[in-house]
């Protein structure tokens, strides 16, 4: 069988096998479940009578808080808005961003501005909204506005997140995403990465990899089964960001989605490579063993890289979070944080691109070294150095 007609196979067989694991699908229809229940219960619960504590500057404030809870019973008897006066606007923010307050209610040179980390709720601002333009307009009247622009002056009510960033990026939706971003990244590396090496140590342990070796090349039954789990995994990952965005649409946060679509399409490439980065090492963990039970010493080196590149991802700030972005694998998780956050130029994530691109094809040589030279080898576990000194199968 020639060598470019055999991993096409390797990899449809890698597929149907995993698509025929019951354990596997089920734990991603239950991943997809629980993501919706979780979405839609924040849905069902944030659908309840509306129940706000709001900060505010002084007496005229708490007077507009006081004449939206009135027009929010009218329609809803059990609806509920408080004001605690504050003294000024910076306490009000402090308060909104401490979670002492949900919203902060600030007077502006424009009218009035309602602040809170996070999306405003549409009805609470409608409701806001409808008493300052009514006061604004009582008030110009009053003064004897003598056209329409002096009667609409005032009246603007604006909404302001307080997690956005300077150049408009969703901060708090951001920092949502990222983690879950790291955490996808993280989970499938590991889950899918472990499906590889075992699935290797077992056609050693079986002598199955003896029979395919003498119908397939070493080389193409490596390639397939990375390209097989890669397609898995990249099918999964879509499947439950399309569950989350498809859930976001009936909570708050939908107003937030249009946003998110560049970091996403870039999420996705940089998950492929740099799930392939590791992949092919994956692969050379399982052919040193020749036992189900040495796998967790020859894979423990790539358990701890995960656990690194998650832990240092999300906990990275300023400069070495700019710096980290571009580091291969790490950028995985870093670079599509700050494309969410509109922190980078339209440079930066194609550089970094590159750079997971050619570790990937160093890693991939790597990997496919070791495998070759230590997919035959049954007895006893391999080390990596010496794996890397044997004679190639």
């Amino acid at each position: 069988m020639k060598q470019n007609a055999a991993w096409p196979l390797v990899a449809a067989r890698e597929i149907q096998v995993r698509l025929r694991d019951k354990n596997f699908l089920m734990s991603t229809g239950l991943t997809i479940f629980l993501l919706l229940a979780v979405l839609l219960a924040q849905s069902f619960i944030g659908g309840g009578s509306m129940s706000y504590k709001l900060g505010v500057e002084g007496a005229e404030g708490t007077a507009i808080v006081q004449q939206a809870e009135q027009s929010a019973k009218a329609s809803d008897e059990g609806a509920s808005l408080s004001a605690t006066e504050l003294g000024d606007a910076a306490a009000v923010e402090a308060a909104a961003r401490s979670g002492e307050v949900d919203y902060g209610l600030i007077k502006t040179a424009e009218g009035w501005e309602l602040v809170d980390e996070g999306p405003t709720n549409a009805q609470l601002s409608a409701l806001v909204g409808d008493v300052v333009r009514t006061q604004a307009l009582t008030a110009n009247a009053e003064a004897a506005g003598t056209d329409v622009g002096s009667l609409m002056e005032g009246t603007a009510l604006t909404t302001r997140d307080l997690t956005e960033t300077e150049d408009g990026g969703n901060g708090f939706m951001a920092f949502i995403l990222g983690m879950v971003f790291a955490a996808l990244f993280y989970m499938s590396s590991l889950m899918f990465g472990m499906q590889i090496a075992t699935s290797v140590v077992e056609e050693k342990q079986s002598r199955l990899v003896e029979i395919l070796a003498a119908a397939v090349p070493i080389r193409s039954l490596l390639f397939g089964k990375v390209v097989g789990n890669t397609v898995l995994a990249l099918g999964q990952l879509v499947l439950i960001v399309a569950a989350g965005l498809i859930g976001l649409t009936f909570t708050d946060f939908d107003i937030a989605l249009p946003g998110l679509v560049e970091g996403i399409a870039w999420y996705i490439p940089f998950f492929v490579l740099g799930f392939l980065a590791l992949a092919c090492i994956w692969a050379a963990a399982g052919s040193l063993a020749s036992r189900n039970e040495d796998l967790q010493s020859t894979t423990m080196p790539l358990t701890m890289v995960l656990v690194l590149v998650f832990v240092v991802g999300i906990n990275l700030q300023g400069t070495w979070r700019e710096i980290g972005s571009f580091v291969p694998v790490l950028s995985t998780i870093l670079m599509p944080m700050r494309i969410l956050e509109g922190k980078t130029e339209w440079w930066e994530p194609v550089v970094a691109l590159l750079l997971v691109i050619a570790f990937c094809y160093l890693t991939i040589r790597v990997g496919a070294r070791l495998y070759q030279r230590s997919v035959m080898h049954t007895s006893g576990t391999l080390t990596w150095r010496k794996a890397l000194m044997a004679k190639e199968s």
